[in-house]
């Protein structure tokens, strides 16, 4: 059987399935990102996320209501 888990809620202090985890293969791609990418690229990256968010309309959700 196997496992699964919200990684963004479980793995906040690493990896709690080890070798098991299912997104492994992404780790080496992670590290080259990091190790080659400056924090302040990676600010810049996150302010333009946050200001293309921003620019957006907003989204209306609208509920069903049964008749």
């Amino acid at each position: 059987m196997e496992t699964s888990i919200n990684c963004a809620e479980a793995c906040i202090n690493g990896c709690v399935l080890g070798d098991k985890c299912p997104n492994r293969e992404y780790i080496p791609e992670t590290e080259n990102f990091i190790n080659n990418t400056s924090l302040d690229q990676m600010l810049e990256m996150a302010e333009e996320a946050m200001r293309k968010k921003r620019m957006q309309p907003p989204t209306w959700i609208l509920p069903d209501f049964p008749e």
